[in-house]
């Protein structure tokens, strides 16, 4: 399911943002980006994003802010003395009095290398983890609740639709039975015609025989059965608190083909409309369960 969450923590000298973002997926896919020196947590982060969700592709986004300390900068002399050296030879090329011209130490600190900031250098990631590991539960927690709220509603069309899929299956049972005697009665006109033109009698074990290898055909009775059975599984499913999205995904895949199954067998024009509406039905749910962890 889509869903988004966010937390901050703010403690001492260090200042934690985390966000997570979901978006539809039928496997786990994280991608993890973190502020430098934070990316060696990303197996850890991993471990608690499996706990909270199991199917999507997921963003996570940490940000870790360090409040800056003295210690933080370090004063690289050499690097400083090498620029003094460079400006002053420069100066006696050009023969100008070092005494007067001489760079002053303030207008060399701005260049790159004199000053460094150590601060990156000095970050222990796993010292931190238990900041960041409880504002990324918090995250995850905030995220779940959107996810939850999502999946309230997606269950109500969900249930709609099974709704839909089983009106028309009582449509086809009922249909069902006539239709092999529609058959029976059209072919026995049909040869009775045929054969009084021909001025030939009619041998009723003849059509009995050829009724019975329709009716043998066209028999979609267990695949009513199945079909029912994986509506009524499916709602069952729904209600249940344990991870579904799987089984839901494989119930879908079940009812198409019963469906698909019935159309093949039922020779039937009525039967045929009904086919068509739990198809259009099942693919519909089949295009939301994606979303489904």
């Amino acid at each position: 399911m889509t869903g988004f969450g966010e937390a901050h923590t703010q403690h001492d000298h260090l200042a934690v943002t985390v966000e997570v973002r979901t978006i539809n997926n039928r496997f786990f896919k994280l991608s993890v980006r973190a502020s430098e020196g934070y990316g060696s947590l990303e197996s850890l982060v991993e471990n608690e994003v499996r706990r909270a969700v199991h199917r999507g592709t997921i963003q996570v986004n940490l940000r870790v802010d360090r409040r800056h300390t003295p210690d933080d900068y370090r004063l690289n002399v050499d690097v400083l003395e090498r620029y003094q050296q460079q400006l002053l030879a420069l100066l006696g090329k050009n023969k100008m009095a070092p005494s007067q011209s001489a760079p002053r130490i303030e207008s060399l600190l701005p260049l790159p290398g004199v000053v460094e900031d150590a601060s990156s250098q000095s970050v222990d990631a796993m010292n931190d983890w238990p900041l960041i590991c409880g504002t990324l539960q918090s995250a995850l927690e905030k995220l779940g609740q959107m996810r939850v709220e999502e999946g309230r509603a997606m269950t109500v069309d969900l249930a709609a639709n099974c709704r839909a899929a089983a009106a028309s299956l009582e449509q086809i049972e009922r249909r069902a039975p006539l239709v092999v005697e529609e058959y029976r009665n059209r072919l026995f006109e049909r040869l009775k015609r045929t054969l009084a033109e021909l001025n030939v009698s009619l041998d009723p074990a003849a059509v009995i025989r050829e009724v019975s290898l329709f009716a043998d055909r066209s028999d979609i009775s267990e695949e009513i059965v199945r079909l029912r059975s994986h509506l009524e599984q499916f709602q069952a499913t729904m209600e249940s608190d344990d991870s579904a999205g799987r089984k839901l995904d494989f119930l879908t895949q079940e009812m198409f083909r019963e469906t698909n199954t019935i159309g093949s067998k039922a020779n039937d024009v009525e039967i045929t409309r009904c086919v068509i509406e739990i198809k259009t039905v099942v693919e519909r749910i089949r295009e939301m369960i994606q979303n489904i962890e």
